[in-house]
C-alpha cells in the first residue's frame, strides 16, 4: 500500500467523513457563539492536554478492564470496540472506532472544560479539538495496522511500540500516537524489557475458563480463537 492509497482509502471511511462534519459544524458554532481570542486558546489547549489523558485512562481501565464482558447488556459494545479489535488486530472493519462509541467520549472529555473556559464558543473549540484529534489518532492507527511501512523515524517508533501491544503483551503501551502517558504512569514498556510473551494478548483475558462464567462475547463470536491471526487464517485455508 502506497502513501496516497492509505490516504484515500482513510478519506473514503464513513466515520472520517462524519467526524470532519461535525468539525465544520463546531467552527460554525464558535462562529455563532464567539468566547473571544484566549478562551478558544485555552479551551483547545485544554483539550490538546486533557484528551490524550482521558483516552489512556479509558484504553486501561475500561477496554482492558475486564468487567465489560461480564455484564450481558455492554458485552458486545466491549466485542465490537475492543476485543474483536485484539483477535485479529489488522481487520480493516474493525479498525475505525463506531461513532456511537467514540463522539460521546470526546464530548465527555472536552465540552465541560471548553464550557468553563469559554461558554458554548470553548465548548465548540475543545469539542473540535478532541474530534480533530481523534481523526489523528484513526489515520495514525491505519498506518500501524495496514500494510504501509513508515520512512519516519518517529512514526516507525509508534507502530513499533502499538504492535508489541498488540502483538507482545497486551498490559502496557495503551497509547496510540502518545506514549507520555505511558512513561508517568509507569505502563510504557519495550519488547525487550519483557522476557515474555502475553499468553492473552489477542483474547484479552477472556478465556474458556471466563466464558464459562460469563458466556456472552463467546456466543456473540461463535466460540473463541486462540493464537496468533494468521496462524488462524492458515489453518482456516
Amino acid at each position: 500500500m502506497t502513501f496516497g492509497q492509505l490516504v484515500a482509502a482513510y478519506f473514503q471511511h464513513y466515520t472520517i467523513v462524519a467526524y470532519l462534519a461535525i468539525t465544520a459544524l463546531c467552527v460554525l458554532g464558535s462562529a455563532i457563539w464567539p468566547a473571544g481570542l484566549w478562551p478558544t486558546v485555552l479551551s483547545i489547549g485544554a483539550a490538546v492536554v486533557i484528551y490524550p489523558l482521558v483516552w489512556h485512562l479509558l484504553h486501561q481501565y475500561v477496554l482492558h478492564g475486564q468487567w465489560m464482558y461480564r455484564i450481558k447488556w455492554l458485552s458486545l459494545t466491549w466485542k465490537r470496540i475492543h476485543y474483536d479489535h485484539h483477535q485479529d488486530p489488522n481487520h480493516l472493519e474493525v479498525l475505525f472506532g463506531a461513532l456511537h462509541t467514540t463522539l460521546p467520549v470526546v464530548a465527555i472529555a472536552t465540552v465541560p472544560i471548553g464550557w468553563l473556559i469559554g461558554g458554548a464558543g470553548g465548548a465548540f473549540a475543545a469539542l473540535a479539538t478532541g474530534i480533530l484529534t481523534t481523526c489523528y489518532y484513526e489515520f495514525m492507527h491505519c498506518i500501524q495496522h495496514l500494510s504501509f511501512k513508515p520512512r519516519w523515524k518517529w512514526v516507525q517508533f509508534m507502530k513499533q511500540r502499538h504492535n508489541e501491544h498488540h502483538y507482545f503483551d497486551e498490559d502496557g503501551n495503551y497509547g496510540i500516537t502518545n506514549y507520555l502517558w505511558d512513561r508517568l504512569l509507569g505502563t510504557y514498556y519495550e519488547k525487550k524489557d519483557r522476557p515474555e510473551r502475553s499468553p492473552t494478548v489477542f483474547n484479552l483475558g477472556y478465556t474458556e475458563e471466563v466464558a464459562a462464567h460469563y458466556p456472552w462475547v463467546k456466543e456473540l463470536s461463535g466460540g473463541i480463537a486462540s493464537g496468533h491471526p494468521r496462524r488462524r487464517a492458515m489453518v482456516r485455508d
